[in-house]
């Protein structure tokens, strides 16, 4: 089962523009996103999808990979699937440029689900929330998920709302002996597809949910399609905002030391 991990960047962004190209620790931030996938293991391949020619030329002067694409697409999903039918794979990962120190290991783990589960057209991955700041926070995605790990619901809501504040979302119940209290599950943006079902879903039109929380994996959910979500144990930096990026220097000199 051949596996190709796609790293979708645009230079403009809302909050960053540019991102792709922003420095950390003296390496274009798609440097680091690459670089990171590509000690996957379970990677055949790591390609950039891109529409801008400074991004291409940033990534071919570091050695990497890079694919043209329509300056049309309205997500990465959508180049995504572009670069999905130039080439030949059956599972394709999408590893946002947001991600910089994203592990080997997170992919490989969002990826052994759908190797051992056919029937399964899409997964992702998720790691515990330990920090009431973070669960409250709306530009940090939630995910619920029922007892096969299959997605219940994305959001950008403190989810569950605490009823019960006896029972952590785990189905633990806090006793004063609990090291670390539980908040919720945090979605990581890392998916990964068959490459039959990206091209189907790439089709579909926008739901009303996916519109409202502006979560385009609820797409999927709204039309009955099953997400496997995977727990991990990533504390990466995500960067989305000029802090993020100072965090993720911040994180990099950490990690040097």
């Amino acid at each position: 089962m051949s596996v190709v991990a796609i790293i979708p960047a645009r230079f403009g962004s809302t909050r960053l523009p540019g991102k792709p190209l922003a420095q950390i620790g003296g390496q274009p931030m798609i440097q680091h996103v690459y670089q990171s996938a590509a000690k996957a293991k379970v990677l055949d391949r790591v390609i950039v999808a891109t529409d801008d020619r400074r991004i291409e030329a940033a990534v071919r002067k570091f050695g990497g990979e890079v694919m043209m694409t329509s300056a049309d697409h309205v997500s990465g999903t959508d180049r995504l699937a572009e670069v999905a039918h130039r080439i030949k794979a059956d599972l394709l990962v999408n590893v946002q440029g947001d991600l910089p120190f994203i592990s080997a290991g997170t992919i490989t783990q969002a990826v052994q689900p759908l190797r051992r589960h056919r029937d399964i057209p899409m997964g992702t991955v998720c790691t515990a929330i330990y920090h009431e700041s973070e669960w409250r926070n709306p530009n940090i995605v939630k995910v619920l998920t029922d007892r096969a790990r299959l997605a219940l619901y994305f959001t950008r809501a403190a989810i569950p709302f605490r009823r019960n504040d006896g029972v952590d979302p785990s189905g633990k119940k806090i006793t004063q002996r609990s090291k670390r209290r539980l908040w919720g599950y945090r979605h990581l943006g890392l998916y990964v597809y068959r490459r039959e079902f990206l091209l189907k879903f790439s089709r579909l039109r926008p739901t009303a949910l996916e519109q409202i929380e502006s979560l385009e994996q609820l797409r999927a959910l709204e039309n009955g399609y099953r997400i496997y979500v995977a727990e991990v144990d990533e504390r990466s930096v995500e960067v989305d905002t000029p802090a993020d990026l100072l965090r993720a220097e911040n994180y990099l000199k950490r990690r040097a030391n």
